[in-house]
């Protein structure tokens, strides 16, 4: 993870990782203009702060200067829920209040972060592993959007748009099948380039935005005039900070874990989200809505296998670099969008898997963690599955149970805290219906007996005569 790559690898690797995340700033930026009425050159100006502020994140997150960063191999990224948030308040209050409530959550996030630190023992696995199967599902969501468009808009999962996204995951898989070394670990590279040749020749591509416009595009500080603070505004993206945080643990711990580092999640995981505070406030500086780590790069991550956090480091000089030359940006915007989109369906999948691979580490033949991770996986899907389906729900309550991630986290926490941490010690039989194991072959020579179950949290070890009982392992 530490090591330090040829320069022509690392630009390449790093390539790779802003090829597949530029459609989330580009869409953010063109959602926000579309919804919010924005001229052409602010538009263009907000697209450089994108790819400016994503880019400073991405260089904090993976060198983790002083306290800032946990050193892994991160990208930042605008969109999501921030997004819609703050196109809330915008549409509400004003871009200028809007621009101040993202201001305020990043201090609230400073404020806030020594309390969050403190209750990161009550995220174990189980949890952890929960909310991140919830966050890979959601985002391949989000890239079978890219694909078809939403419900309802013309054009939707147009049979052409759903071609070139299986072809482009055609392209993927026979660069990873035929391909070994450096090409291998850029095959999600390679397999986005061959699906965008294939669009041009199919249907060709609107070359004509290239050329519009000047060289150099410099993001102007505070677009939409002096900030105005409303804490009341405000409100609502102070709410889904607190679910951000439970997002960035899960993300801190995963990619530790792709790239085979060990951590400590109470001093890695608020760096992180130190990390994301600063560079939202940079961010807002810009007209920005929050910036959040990305779950994208972990899966590219673990496809390639390019573990160096200086990849990330590189791909941050790259955003930075874009923030500046326009023609390099409109040239990104160029690629379709059913392309970016089968390339992110197998890179988000990716994720998904960690967080299966995770709740198997999780003790899930115990019945109660089993009861926990279901509980907790089918309230946080529901928003995500049935969208709308707190739509009659006060707004500041929505808030909070439309973040699947979110609620997810917050039900396998806090069930995790009943069952292990407030149930009552108890004297009886272990987690495990004994009608259905077998008896034990016991040798009462002294023999080991085998364990038939994991007792519950609070349950002792009995030891009969003769028999030593094998103690099971702590939740």
């Amino acid at each position: 993870m530490d090591e330090a790559r040829p320069l022509g690898k690392i630009v390449l690797f790093g390539l790779q990782h802003v090829l597949v995340m530029a459609a989330t700033p580009i869409s953010a930026v063109f959602l926000m203009s579309a919804t919010l009425g924005l001229s052409p050159g602010v538009t263009v100006d907000l697209l450089s702060a994108a790819f400016l502020a994503s880019g400073v994140g991405s260089l904090i997150q993976s060198l983790g200067p002083w306290k800032f960063g946990p050193k892994l191999p991160f990208v930042m990224l605008p969109g999501g829920a921030p997004l819609v948030l703050f196109l809330a308040i915008a549409a509400q209050h004003g871009l200028r209040t809007a621009t101040g409530a993202v201001l305020l959550t990043a201090v609230f996030t400073f404020v806030v972060l020594p309390l969050f630190s403190r209750l990161l023992r009550f995220f174990p696995p189980l949890v952890i592993g929960t909310m991140i199967v919830i966050v890979g599902i959601n985002l391949v969501k989000v890239g079978a959007l890219l694909v078809t468009g939403r419900p309802g808009e013309p054009g939707f999962a147009a049979p052409s748009h759903l071609a070139l996204a299986f072809a482009t995951i055609g392209f993927t898989v026979a660069f990873y099948w035929l391909c070994t070394g450096v090409l291998r670990q850029l095959a999600v590279l390679l397999g986005l380039i061959a699906g965008t040749v294939l669009a041009l020749l199919l249907f060709g591509l609107d070359g004509g935005r290239i050329a519009e416009g000047g060289l150099v595009g410099v993001p102007h500080l505070l677009p939409f005039g002096t900030p105005q603070f409303n804490l009341l505004a405000a409100l609502p993206l102070m709410l889904y900070s607190l679910a951000s945080m439970a997002e960035a643990t899960g993300q801190t711990v995963i990619n530790a874990e792709a790239v085979g580092k060990d951590i400590e999640p109470r001093t890695a995981v608020p760096r992180t989200v130190r990390g994301d505070a600063a560079t939202s406030l940079l961010g807002g500086l810009f007209g920005l809505p929050l910036m959040v780590t990305s779950g994208e790069n972990i899966g590219i991550v673990r496809v390639t296998g390019v573990r160096s956090r200086f990849v990330t480091a590189a791909a941050g000089l790259v955003l930075i670099a874009l923030g500046f030359l326009a023609p390099v940006t409109r040239a990104i915007s160029v690629i379709p969008s059913a392309v970016i989109g089968g390339t992110a369906l197998v890179v988000f999948a990716v994720i998904t898997v960690l967080g299966v691979q995770m709740l198997g580490r999780a003790e899930l033949d115990r019945h109660t963690h089993t009861f926990i991770c279901a509980v907790a996986l089918a309230l946080g899907l529901l928003p995500i599955l049935v969208p709308g389906v707190y739509s009659g729900f006060p707004s500041t309550v929505r808030i909070l149970l439309e973040s699947g991630v979110g609620v997810g986290a917050l039900v396998a926490a806090v069930l995790n805290v009943l069952f292990h941490h407030l149930r009552p010690r108890r004297n009886d039989a272990p987690d495990v219906d004994a009608s259905d194991v077998d008896a034990p072959d016991v040798d009462a020579s002294g023999v080991d007996a085998p364990d038939i179950g994991t007792p519950d949290v609070g349950t002792p070890d009995v030891e009969a005569p003769g028999v030593r009982r094998q103690s099971a392992p702590s939740s």
